[in-house]
């Protein structure tokens, strides 16, 4: 036993068994990693995706999830596919999003229902009005406004002297959404296609008061104008740009005597007629 492993410890100090050792210890180590490697990438995994097409704030069932084989090279590629069925169902497709037939599931894509608001109104803030202003295919520049476009709205009508009026009225206005002639936000979905007919912004009462008394004189028309992009990413206060048009809006429409205010003084005349008598 003793001469035994005296051979071993004399082999083992042998500067070139140590080398062979090594090297084969170290092309061992190279096989194994490069093996778990390929066999992690090439290995299949199942993965969650959509059986059919699924349109903008569809709430998601399991009735809508299908499951496939990929490889896990694949999905590892992209961080944001979900690969866990419970993380989805019950979500919904975000607005303005469709999720095409056959795609996996992305982070970027869905959201908690409760997150979306089911209508514009939902974000006005208060003393603000929702205005709607009808517009075409034309208006719109060929479907060019889109819902968070910062645009002017302009003014066209004829002066008590039968001139043209046409100039910027209000200035750097938030589109809210752009609607269809059914209500439907035309660009929630990329499943249909929906052609404009209304413009919808939030403003303030008195805004909304002057816009819609410009609706009503004959012979006027308030025009959409889009700016570039530097206009929305750097918006600026929304303005009434003319003063001469807002007086002119102003003359052509009467003034409405506050009616809370009449009243309590009626109530206050007859106190004072009870209080004589």
């Amino acid at each position: 036993m003793g001469n035994l492993l005296s051979k071993l410890k004399r082999f083992l100090e042998n500067k070139n068994t140590v080398t062979i050792l090594c090297v084969i210890a170290g092309i061992a180590v190279l096989y194994i990693g490069y093996n778990w490697r390929v066999n992690s990438a090439i290995s299949p995994t199942s993965i969650p995706y959509a059986k059919t097409a699924l349109p903008s704030r569809h709430v998601i069932t399991s009735d809508d999830i299908g499951y496939m084989e990929v490889s896990s090279a694949v999905v590892n590629r992209s961080s944001n596919i979900i690969r866990n069925s419970n993380l989805i169902i019950g979500k919904e497709v975000m607005y303005g999003t469709t999720i095409p037939q056959n795609s996996f599931f992305y982070d970027s894509a869905i959201t908690d229902s409760n997150l979306q608001p089911d209508d514009v109104m939902a974000d006005i803030p208060n003393g603000y009005t929702l205005f709607t202003l009808s517009v075409d295919l034309h208006t719109t520049y060929g479907n060019s406004i889109y819902p968070g476009n910062y645009i002017d709205l302009w003014f066209k009508g004829v002066d008590d002297y039968n001139k043209i009026m046409y100039t910027n009225l209000i200035r750097s206005i938030k589109v809210s959404d752009v609607r269809d002639s059914n209500g439907q936000s035309v660009f929630e979905t990329s499943m249909e296609k929906r052609t404009p007919s209304e413009l919808l912004f939030a403003v303030p009462d008195d805004m909304y008061s002057l816009l819609k008394k410009a609706q009503y004189i004959g012979g006027v028309e308030i025009i959409p104008v889009p700016r570039n992009r530097n206009y929305t990413a750097n918006p600026g206060e929304t303005e009434v740009a003319s003063d001469y048009v807002k007086e002119f809006i102003l003359s052509k429409t009467a003034i409405i005597p506050d009616e809370n205010i009449s009243t309590n003084t009626n109530d206050n005349n007859d106190e004072n007629n009870n209080v004589e008598e």
